[in-house]
């Protein structure tokens, strides 16, 4: 219990201290301290993040800070992205998964240590079908790894949609939600057919501490410099990323293994 909690406030502090992020080490938290199964942390992850979306959202929707039209033209896409993602993630080997899982935190560390040029200039926007293009490769990528994708969805809407940066933070929030309760509905029928299911108790700890851990983090975050937060956490992202990768990527090798044994011992009883 005292690790689900440890879990649970560092997921939320880091959201609250940089923004984004702590969807992004939900997944490891929970297969590797909890010892909840990939699949079923993945589905557990999507349930986190959305309920976690919602409430961050709802301020922003109060404000007026969210374009409901991105909601449309990059959020349906994503959720048909993210369906497509959480299929794919149903059908493939659980250590390729968390192997991808991986690359994708690495990928995302990248971006933190050089974040893109996001000031919004006099460029026309983007051509609606660039912006659905968008939102469903990002959706794929989030439904199969079981990460929110704010580290994409924000740059995207900026850069494409031209929105503010706090406008475009609002309006992702409400897209994560969105594609996090699709995510979650396919795998929590991938569960289901499997006699499996999400632990609720852990999902319900795991967004109440996460949003006290989020304050905590908002308050610490006014008393220090947000680029050299970001960088750290990036080196962070690129050491879990690497041992989750070299981890994963190890069980699929050593899985592979019993199979060429298998087919040398069938050749030789069959030549004997």
């Amino acid at each position: 219990m005292t690790i689900i909690l440890i879990g649970a406030l560092i997921i939320g502090f880091t959201l609250g201290l940089l923004g984004s992020g702590g969807s992004a080490i939900t997944v490891p938290v929970l297969v590797y301290l909890v010892g909840h199964e990939a699949k079923q942390s993945i589905a557990e992850s999507m349930a986190i993040v959305g309920l976690i979306s919602v409430v961050a959202a709802i301020p922003y929707a109060r404000a007026r800070n969210v374009d409901w039209r991105s909601v449309l033209y990059f959020g349906i896409p994503g959720m048909l992205g993210t369906f497509i993602g959480a299929w794919l993630g149903g059908v493939s080997a659980a250590a390729l998964q968390l192997a991808v899982f991986g690359a994708v935190l690495v990928a995302a560390a990248v971006m933190m240590f050089r974040p893109p040029n996001l000031s919004v200039g006099e460029a026309h926007l983007a051509p609606i079908w660039k912006v659905a293009v968008e939102g469903t490769i990002v959706g794929v990528v989030t439904g199969f790894v079981g990460v929110g994708g704010g580290f994409l969805i924000v740059p995207a809407l900026v850069l494409m949609a031209k929105l503010p940066m706090r406008l475009a933070i609002g309006t992702s929030l409400v897209i994560i939600a969105i594609k996090a309760a699709v995510g979650f509905a396919k795998y929590e029928h991938y569960l289901l057919a499997h006699d499996m299911s999400v632990d609720l108790n852990t999902v319900l700890l795991f967004v109440a501490m996460g949003i006290v851990g989020s304050w905590v983090g908002k308050s610490v975050n006014a008393r220090m410099n947000q680029q050299v937060l970001r960088r750290a956490f990036a080196v962070f992202l690129v050491l879990l990323g690497c041992f989750v990768i070299v981890r994963e990527g190890g069980k699929m090798l050593h899985s592979e293994k019993p199979h060429v044994a298998d087919t040398v011992a069938t050749s030789q009883s069959v030549l004997n």
